[in-house]
């Protein structure tokens, strides 16, 4: 027999529109990591989800890290796992999980990188686009 409670509780099929917004440079805090480590629990659970870089937070992403003098290990290869997912999905197979890894273009600009400049392909909105887009969410998370 079900309690009322564990009624309550059930959530299976049920997905929100998270966003996860990184602002921060890579290194120097623990925003960046702690950003990471949440999108790696939503795709543990197979959320839906706009990853966002705006600010510094675009360096994040960045090619080319060498952290070896700072004895932190670069993070950055990590988001291209999310990417992969995407693309290794055959054509007719439904993608559960779906992932838009979005960078503010005045953030990108304004720090001198180009899409490029990105271990991973991106999808580049102008802050009006980004501000609307991040209207359209129920969950954002930022760090």
């Amino acid at each position: 027999m079900t309690n009322q409670n564990e009624q309550s509780f059930n959530t299976q099929g049920i997905k929100k529109k998270f966003m996860f917004v990184s602002t921060k440079a890579p290194y120097g805090t623990i925003y960046a990591l702690e950003v990471l480590e949440m999108v790696m629990i939503s795709a543990a659970f197979e959320q839906h989800a706009v990853i966002a870089f705006i600010d510094d937070g675009v360096f994040q992403i960045k090619k080319g890290h060498n952290t070896k003098a700072t004895g932190i290990k670069n993070f950055s290869p990590t988001y291209k796992v999310i990417a992969m997912e995407k693309e290794d999905a055959d054509e007719d197979e439904e993608i559960d999980m779906v992932w838009r890894i979005v960078v503010e273009r005045e953030s990108m600009e304004h720090r001198g990188l180009t899409e490029d400049d990105f271990v991973l392909p991106v999808e580049v909105l102008d802050s009006a686009a980004l501000s609307e887009l991040m209207s359209n969410q129920e969950v954002i998370l930022t760090g």
